[in-house]
């Protein structure tokens, strides 16, 4: 445990931080999922790929998700549910 104030305050922000992005990036890996099981199936994709691209945008923009991956990531949904 920290003796310093500030490095207390530190590990306190560092938890809500890491609460926050576990759960950002848990419903981002559930929308994806939602997106890949209904192309499997053959289903429409129009509105679950639409939601998955905001997730993923939001991810990035909170600072979870690196602008890279974000784009990565969204790169191959679009695949996917293409091919």
């Amino acid at each position: 445990m920290a003796n310093i104030k500030s490095q207390i305050k530190r590990n306190r922000q560092n938890e809500t931080r890491r609460q926050r992005n576990r759960a950002l990036m848990s419903e981002l890996k559930t929308s994806i999922k939602k997106v890949e099981q209904a192309a499997a199936a053959g289903e429409p994709t129009d509105e679950l790929y639409r939601a998955a691209q905001t997730k993923i945008d939001m991810a990035c923009a909170k600072g979870a998700l690196h602008p890279n991956a974000a784009a990565r990531r969204k790169s191959r949904l679009a695949s996917t549910i293409s091919g």
